[in-house]
Order: structure tokens, then sequence, then C-alpha cells
């Protein structure tokens, strides 16, 4: 069934048919719609907008509320234009007082088209945001501008204008409020529009205007003309006037909770803002100038004709009464949801699930196959927030979200405008600044000095300077920046060492680290070879009882969960021990693959034995695993120190007997005491996290016994492919769906705030996590708690503590005993409190990306809003590092997004875990990137050398490469140099600021097909017009070295029109064998008079005379890279 079946399904009703006569007849402006239940009100809405024509404002109870009708009103609309959001402009509660540039830009673009003669057919929006005034008419004119395609405009002028209305000019527009101008583009980000626009002009003449992607900076689509809107925020309130004054007298008001209202009105009105901060509104006064009097507004609102599904007693209200009645509530018992299917049956009325996956519409229907009971239902797409069952109209509406009972997640306009503050958060932490220590793979650690021009032969270049120890600099051209990488570590708040020139010192921990790399690689993949050769436990294929366990799991598996498990499977089955690594961010459903696995084990009457790194953690696994088991034949048991001897010893017999399926544990479980009647799958979680002797025993296990070993610290993309053959590797990168965001903001020490953030938690009956990592002072912060918030429970918990003492206190706190835990970092993983949802992170600035990220990840994993607070001193005396890393880690507050820019760290992290505690220092001393490299040389070097019959399979599947022209050819180049004394760069007046220009620098370094040229050519033009001759010659020297490398050239000289090209150094390399050398030989002298061929110092050259730029360079090249592939 359509949805739109369902809006004429209950717009035909013998209540919505006398609603409609009402509102028709206009005697009635009061009018109660009783029993209406869930997405029953926007359906209905829906149903009257199309038969009455009449626009609709609704204002719900609150902002959530808002949101969720918001979405469904849009989910039932064609034209996404049909439905508006009006959205508070200001951020509430301790932030009041800064704005939500998202936020503005929706209330702007609402009031443009209400006072450009457009009206939606619905406006959404809740008590906050309607009481804050808009700006009259007078003011909106002076603020707008509009300008078309062929006018002709004074840039000038334009730019004076934009200045006087409040715009700020910046080199690149990436928020709302700024413009840029670069020759004859100005790009304006307008607050009328959803994406900035780029104007371009032909002289004054306005030739196209394009609206931009802020990620990317390129053109999207063409736009007719362009409103230019400024702010609103900074301008006089005096005048202002309500969002009311804007609709016509016909439009009907919807009121959620028409008796609450006045009370809601009057605590936004009268609750003055907490945050004393500069440059933000704190006083009560202040806050009310931005605000419509609630009197003043209620007047308003009663001036329209009402509808309420909640009225106050004595006043002349006109009730229709619908008579539905709200979805029931399952709990996850599918006999009863059967039951309620039938019985509607029997009555006639039809049942309709609404989802908006159909994978789940088929785990429903499996469900129902299983039970037999002959269960039928109508499957709606997409989803609308909440179920209903109408009567009259016969019909039961259920969704999906509230069966499995899983949070829904609604979506608005204004978080895809959000998205580009995280995109300029990314590409801050990205840039290279002045003052950042850099890595050069041939000269060591140094400080980035930035781009400067020299002179070479007369002729401009463009270079980045790096400054060494010593006062020593070296000057790298534009063309070799892959030579550079950012300085990273594991402690990157700690500087490095610098390095000094000249010495071999450099050259020398580079060599050292590779012996030491190769050691480490040497036994994982000796490890896996006699894992290879031992015969293990093949699985049987999975039970019916399997089936329904994963079909009973209540989240919808995500696409990189149903891979994993689909491998572990895989690998069960298989002949062989399996030693699969699962790596996923915090809360992303590792859990539930290890459940699924330990199952498949005890299927087939096998035992499993769950180690983790904490005493907290096998409760925490032991209560997961008794939860989800309980209706199935397996007995779950942890073992631990908190349990007595006596339950220790009966333990330990019973799994020595085989009575115990599952045993979860730390290190204990590999003691000699410990006996298992046939153990089939051990499962590691965090194996980076135990001692050597526990890890060597784990060794052992791993090369007869089906192994799964889980961590939340991703191991780089490279770490894999490097050593992928000596662990299997499961990656989930993909967040579960309608995961609620945590929202995360930054705040200073004040008692007030902290006593209103903790108090707020303890109303909804939550709790809250507390992080100070100093042990010392941990009292001195628990005193100040108690005095903001007096009898407030809090227990104190740190990784000094007695273990067993740790563990109660830990199993207190889950079992809800205290409402604040005050600890250190032992909460970073493992600590699951579904009922704690506030976490506030005191010095902030001192953690790691990597670590704000996963204590973060402590929040937000049951059903309720989340909130994430970070303690810092004011922003501007925080370091560049650690400013950036703060507002990277507010701008991603969905779970999943945080991990694109913690995964910096966390790279660092797991190299270093995944190796041992001795790389890490390495990677302190060379750098992660550097670290990186060595590594894959290292590994590849063993596999050609050592273990060439292992990974015979792998050499047989590698392809040709890739020739920068499409064709297929092998490289024994790795890279190809080049030198010239041609000006080839990015003038500052083509492309202004210095980061923009390295940015691109860097990215024009990366590119290795022909293809991506033409790509890079188009963006320059998009985003800053016609090429200058500098830009072109750059974008040729870069053919030149893509072509030189197809044919084995390690460097190309170009200076004072003599050509070299350097041939492979190696006079031993097959590439001397070869058919493109060959080629080259018999055919040198048809390419040129005066080509010639020399060997020199034991290199071998082509030199060609009389080349006097770069085209004929290529044109030479281009003729020879033909010729070879001929």
């Amino acid at each position: 069934m359509e949805l739109s079946r369902l809006v004429s399904r209950l717009s035909s009703t013998k209540a919505a048919t006398a609603l409609i006569r009402l509102l028709s007849e206009g005697k009635q402006r009061l009018i109660h719609i009783d029993q209406v239940h869930g997405s029953a009100v926007a359906l209905l809405f829906k149903g009257l907008s199309e038969k009455m024509s009449v626009p609709i404002l609704c204002i719900a109870s609150d902002e959530d509320e808002a949101g969720y009708l918001c979405s469904d009103l849009t989910a039932l609309c064609e034209e996404e234009s049909a439905v508006s959001f009006f959205p508070s402009l200001y951020k509430r509660g301790i932030r009041f007082g800064q704005t939500d540039g998202a936020n503005e830009i929706l209330r702007s673009q609402l009031i443009e088209a209400l006072r450009s003669g457009y009206t939606p057919s619905f406006i959404v929006t809740y008590p906050e945001a309607l009481m804050e005034g808009i700006v009259h008419e007078e003011d909106f004119e002076k603020s707008r501008k509009i300008i078309a395609k062929g006018d002709v405009v004074d840039r000038k002028s334009l730019r004076e204008r934009l200045w006087e209305m409040g715009f700020e000019e910046t080199d690149y527009v990436y928020n709302p409020g700024t413009f840029a101008v670069r020759g004859s583009l100005i790009d304006i980000y307008s607050y009328a529009h959803e994406r900035p626009v780029r104007i371009d002009f032909f002289g004054d003449e306005v030739e196209s205007i394009r609206s931009f992607d802020p990620e990317s900076q390129l053109s999207h689509d063409s736009m007719p003309e362009v409103t230019i809107l400024a702010s609103f925020s900074n301008q006089s309130r005096s005048h202002h006037v309500s969002l009311l004054s804007l609709l016509s007298e016909q439009s009907l008001l919807y009121v959620d909770q028409y008796t609450l209202l006045p009370i809601s009105l009057s605590q936004v009105y009268d609750t003055p803002p907490v945050h004393k901060e500069e440059n933000i509104h704190a006083s009560l006064e202040d806050m009310r100038r931005c605000l419509i009097e609630p009197a003043s507004l209620l007047d308003e609102i009663r001036s329209f004709t009402l509808l309420s599904r909640t009225v106050p007693y004595g006043e002349k209200w006109k009730s229709v009464d619908f008579g539905q009645s709200p979805e029931p509530l399952f709990h996850k018992r599918f006999d009863h949801l059967s039951d309620a299917i039938l019985k509607h049956e029997t009555e006639g009325i039809m049942t309709a699930i609404m989802s908006g996956q159909k994978s789940q519409i088929r785990r429903l229907e499996s469900i129902f196959d299983d039970q037999g009971k002959g269960v039928k239902f109508e499957p709606i797409y997409p989803t609308l927030h909440k179920g209903f069952i109408d009567r009259q109209a016969r019909i039961a509406c259920y969704t999906d979200h509230t069966i499995f009972e899983r949070f829904h997640k609604y979506t608005l306009k204004s978080d895809r405008i959000r998205h580009n503050d995280a995109v300029l958060t990314l590409k801050e932490i990205h840039k290279f600044e002045h003052g950042d220590y850099v890595v050069h793979i041939n000269h060591g650690v140094g400080v980035f000095a930035g781009l400067f021009t020299i002179d070479r032969n007369g002729k401009q270049q463009e270079c980045v300077r790096i400054n060494y120890k010593g006062g020593d600099s070296i000057y790298v051209s534009i063309h070799s920046l892959h030579h550079i990488s950012k300085y990273k570590s594991k402690d990157n708040d700690e500087p490095p060492q610098l390095s000094k020139l000249g010495t071999g010192a450099w050259e020398k921990l580079k060599e050292r680290t590779k012996k030491k790399v190769k050691d480490i690689a040497r036994d994982l993949i000796k490890i896996y070879a006699k894992r290879l050769e031992e015969k293990g436990f093949a699985f049987s294929p999975d039970s019916f009882m399997q089936k329904e366990l994963e079909a009973s799991f209540t989240y919808e598996d995500t696409p990189d969960q149903e891979l994993a498990t689909a491998q572990v499977k895989e690998d069960m089955e298989r002949p062989v021990p399996m030693d699969r690594l699962i790596c996923g961010d915090v809360g992303f459903g590792k859990t539930e693959i290890a459940v699924r696995a330990a199952f498949k084990a005890v299927a087939d009457s096998k035992q499993v034995a769950v180690l983790v790194p904490t005493t907290v953690l096998a409760y925490q696994h032991y209560r997961t695993f008794r939860k989800r088991l309980a209706d199935f034949p397996c007995r779950v048991e942890y073992l631990s120190r908190a349990k007595t001897a006596k339950e220790q010893s009966q333990l330990l017999a019973d799994l020595a007997e085989g009575k115990i399926d599952i045993i979860i544990g730390t290190h204990m479980l590999t003691a000699k005491r410990v006996k298992y009647k046939d153990l089939g799958l051990l499962v590691i979680d965090e194996e980076q996290k135990f001692g050597v002797s526990v890890k060597e025993k784990l060794r052992e296990y791993r090369t007869h016994i089906d192994t799964l070993t889980m961590t939340a610290t991703p191991i780089p993309r490279t770490l894999q492919f490097s050593l992928m053959g000596a662990r299997d590797m499961s990656n989930i990168q993909t967040p579960p769906p309608n995961r609620q965001p945590v929202r995360t903001e930054q705040i200073t020490f004040d008692a007030e705030i902290i006593a209103e953030v903790i108090n707020y938690e303890l109303a909804r009956d939550g709790q809250v996590f507390f992080v100070h990592n100093r042990i010392h002072n941990l009292n001195d912060i628990a005193v100040s708690i108690r005095n903001a918030v007096p009898g407030v429970k809090i227990a104190i918990g740190h990784g000094q503590m007695d273990p067993k003492e740790l563990e109660t206190l830990l199993i207190d706190f889950v079992n809800h005993e205290y409402d604040v835990l005050l600890t250190t970092t032992i909460v970073e993983n493992g600590i699951d409190v579904p009922n704690a949802n506030t976490i506030i992170i005191n010095d902030a600035h001192r953690f790691g990306l990597s670590d704000l990220h996963q204590l973060r990840g402590r929040v937000g994993r049951g059903d309720r809003k989340a909130y994430c607070y970070l303690i810092t001193p004011p922003l501007d005396i925080l370091t560049q590092d650690a400013k950036r890393r703060i507002r990277g880690i507010t701008t991603f507050s969905d779970l999943g997004s945080g991990i694109h820019i913690a995964m910096q760290d966390l790279d660092i992290r797991g190299a270093g875990n995944l190796l041992g505690a001795e790389q890490s220092g390495f990677i302190a001393d060379l750098g992660y990137e550097t670290y990186r490299r060595i590594l894959e040389e290292a590994v590849m070097e063993l596999k050609d050398e050592e273990f060439g019959d292992i990974f015979e399979e792998d050499e047989k599947e590698d392809t040709p490469q890739k020739m920068p022209s499409g064709s297929e050819r092998k490289s024994y180049v790795y890279e190809t140099n080049i030198e010239t004394d041609v000006e080839a760069y990015l003038p500052p007046t083509y492309v202004p600021g210095d980061d923009e220009r390295i940015g691109l620098y860097r990215e024009l370094d990366s590119i290795t097909q022909l293809k991506a040229i033409e790509e890079f050519r188009y963006k320059l033009e998009d985003r800053f017009g016609k090429l200058p001759v500098e830009a072109e010659e750059l974008l040729k020297i870069l053919h030149l070295k893509l072509l030189g490398k197809s044919i084995g050239v390690e460097r190309i000289s170009l200076k004072r029109s003599l050509l070299r090209l350097q041939l492979v150094s190696d006079l031993n390399s097959a590439y001397y064998r070869s058919a493109t050398f060959a080629t080259i030989l018999s055919n040198a002298s048809t390419w040129s008079r005066n080509l010639t061929f020399n060997e020199e110092g034991g290199k071998r050259f082509i030199t060609v005379r009389e080349v006097k730029s770069i085209t004929q360079a290529y044109d030479i090249l281009t003729q020879i890279s033909e010729k070879t592939l001929s």
C-alpha cells in the first residue's frame, strides 16, 4: 500500500468528513480533534490540505515533536517545498544567544517565501521558535537584493553593498553570511539558499549563476536568479513582529497541546539563560528582547481557526471524535503481535506495517512464517513516526521501529546544511599550517614554514620550505609534495625531536625500524602458515535455531554487519582454524556478531570462551549474552574475582564437565587450572589490552582453535592490505541506523552550568559520567559537584583502586545505585550503561580526538537523547591543535560521523596496538605516515623474498598496473621526479590564500591518471575562471611525469632547452629485458634528430636538445609511449 492511499482512507472517515464540513462553514473557530493518535495527525492534515487548499501552521509541543511531524509531512508530500520547518534561531539552554546557522537559513527561507507571496502547504514550528520575533518588512527589504542572469551589476558597488548588509569577505565561502571575490567570479552564501551561489560576470554583465557544493567548491545547478539575504540576528529587535503576521486569515493553526501552550510560552519567557560568556546574550532582559510577549502571541494565535488534540475545560470548543487508539507496545513478543493481527482480521480491520527498509518487512514475514499462524499484513514504505488504530477507517497501522523497539530518527533540511560545518572542520584538520610539524620521507621531522616563491634561472617558481634543527632549511618542489606528510603520533601534544640534516641519523632510524617491523611481520606470517597446515573443526551450516536467534535481534543489521557475520560463519565452516579480526567503532554491533558465532559453536556441542580485559566488561558481556540467549538451551556463566572461591571452583568443575556452554572472563580463563571439555571457539575482546604472557598463550590457541578477535580501535586500511593473509579482517564502518546523535557542546568550568547539566539528567531519571583524568584531585571535583548539586549520589572510580572494589562499584553504577560516576578514562571502553546519557569531560583540550570520540561513545546507547559536555578553558587561550580537536568533536555529533576525524588518532593507536608497544615508539620518532610506508615496504619484501610460496595465490591474482593512458603495463618505476626552470605554478592572483594553493598542489601531486588531470582542470576553471599560462604549464608537467613513469623514466629534467630522461637506476632491473626498453632502443633515432642515448656514472639517459617548451617535451614522450604500447 502507498501512503497516498492511506491518506485517502483516513480523510474519508465519518469524523474527517465532519471536520471538513465544520471548517468549510467557517462558523466554528475552536475545534477539538479528539482521539487522534500518532502519525494519523500528519495523514489527516495532508487530506485536509488536498480537499480544502488552505495552509496549515502546526505548533508542536517541543522541538523533537516538531521534527517528527515535519518529517512525516515531508514523506507525504511530493514536493519538498510544500513543507517548511521554522526552528529556533538560537541555541538553547546553556548556549542561548549563539545563533544556529542552519536554522537561520530555514527561518530566512520561509520569511522570504511568505513575503514574496508563496505560502507552503505546511509550516511546522514549536513554542520557543514561534516566540522569536522576525524583522519588520522595511528592515527585511533593506537586507535583500535579487540578481538575475543578464543583469548589469557594478561589481565594486555589489561588493560594498554586501559589506553594508553584514556579509564577511573571505578567501573561500563555506558558511552562511560570507562572500569571496576571485577575478570574474563572486561566491556568496546567502541566508535564502541551502547552498552558496557562484555569480560569473562578463565585464559587469551577469553571465551565469550556479549553486555550488561547499565541500568540493564545485558548481551544481544553474539558477535564473539569486536572492541575497543577510542575517537578521544582529538587527535591531525593537521592530520585531511574529511569524503569524505573515499568514493569511484563512490559514489553519494546529496547536498540539493547547492546554499547555500558555505554560510553555511563559517558561520560555521567564527562564533566564545559564551561560555567562562574552559575545552572547546572557541576561534575561537581553533574551526577552528577542521574544514576543506570551500574552501578545496568544492573542494572535486565537485570531485564527484553531485545531487541537487537548483543550481546556470551560471554553467553547467543538469536538470531533475520531475514535482512534494508539499503537500498542508488544515488547518484541511476536506471538502477541501475530495474535493482535489475527484479531484485527476477524474484526474486518486491515493491518499495515510501515517500514523504511524492505529487509525489515522480510524479517517480520519470516518470523510469522515460522509461527505458522497464517498472519497477513500490508507493508507500507516509507515509515512514519508512530502508528495508530483507526476503527472508522478499518485499519491498524504499526511501525517496524516500535515493534522492534528501535529509536526512530527524524531528518530535516537543516541536517543537510549542517554538513557544511563538518566539511570545514575536516578541511582545517587536514591542512598544513605554518608551524606544524611535518615529515619529509628523505630528510626527517621538520617545521612547516609555508609557501615561498623562488627565482630559478630567471623564472618564478613556488615551493615549500621546511625548517630543521640548527636553523637548516630545505625547499621542496610543488611536484614532490607527496614526500611530505603531517607529523602524527599517538601523543600529538608532545613535540617531536627535529631531525638534523646531513648526519645520516634519519636513514639509520628508518633502517632500524624496517628491521624490527620485518621481525614482527615475519612472526605473524609464520603463525598464519602454521594455521593453514593445522586441521580444525568444520562447523555445521546454520540450524533453524540460529536463524531464529538472528531474527530476534532488536536492530536491523548494517551491510557491514551482515558481511562480517557471513565471513565469520564461512570461516567456522571451513576445516582450517579461523583467525578473524573484527574492527568496528563503539556501538557498531561487534558483540552481536560474537553472540551469533558463539551460538553456532554451541549448536555443534562445542564450548566457547569469551576473553575480555576487565572484570566489568566480563559482567557486561555476561548480561548481553545471557539476555540474547535466554530463549535457547544454552548456559552462559562468567568467571570473576568478585565471585567467592567456592563459586569459582564450582564453575571450573562445571566447565570441565561440559555443563557450561559459554564462559566469559578475564585472563583467568588462560590459567592452567581452567580446563574445558571441548573448546571450539575463542572470542577475544580488545586483545591489545592484555599482557605479553597472555598474548603468548593466545598465539598457541590460534593455531588449532577457531578464534574471533574484536577491537573498537580501527586498524588502518593500509595495514590491513599489508598484513592481509596474516590475519583475516572484517571492518564494520557503517553506524547502525536510527542511533541517537550525541549533542556535543564546549563549556567552561562553572558550578551553575554543571548543576544545570546534572539536574537535567537526574530529572529524567538518568545518570551521568563525569570524566576527570587526574587521580590526585578526584575528591576535590567530587566536593565541587556535591556543592553544586546537594544530595547527588557520587561514585568515584579509577585504575589504581583494588580491582574487586572497582568492579563492585562499577556494577553498582550499572544497577543505578549512584547518580554520577566520577572517574578517569577507565570508562573509555567497556562500560555500557543505557541509562547514562550525559557525559561531562573535564580538561577536554588535553585529550586526543580518538579519546574524546570513544568517551562520547559511552552515552547515546539507548533511545534517549544524549549529551556530551567538553569542559575547557576559554577557546582563545587554547593551542591551535586543541581548538581544532574541540571544534572537530563538537561539529560531528552523529555516531559514526566522528570517526572520520578521529580516524587519524585511531589509525595511529591501531598501528601500535596491532604491532606492539615498541612500534609506538617508532611511530613517535618517524611520524605515522613514514612508519606506514616503511611497514608496507617491509611486508612486500617479506612476501617476495621469504614467503613467496605462501602468497603465491595472491601473486596470481595481482593484475598488471593500469597505466595513465588506461592500458595495462608493468611499472618498473615507483615515482618519476621532475626538475624544470619553466614557470609552472598557481599564481596567488588566480588562487588566493597559501592554504588553498598548498591543498591544490597536494591534490595535483597525488594524481596518477591522465583523466584525473582533465577533471582537475575543470575544477580549477569552475572555481577560479580561465587558467593563466603558469597553471597550464603546471598541468602539462604532470602529464610529463605520468608519461615518464609509463616508459620507465625515474627523473625528468628540462632546463635551458635540454631534456634529460634518466631511466631505471638498477641496471639489473627486469626493465632492461622488457619490450618497453627494447622498443625505445630500436626507435630512439626516429623520434628526434637531436636525441641521444648515453650512459654516465652507471646511469642511463635519453638526452634531447633544442626542447624549448613543456609542450614540445610532452610531444616527444607521447611518441615514445605510444610506440612502446603498439
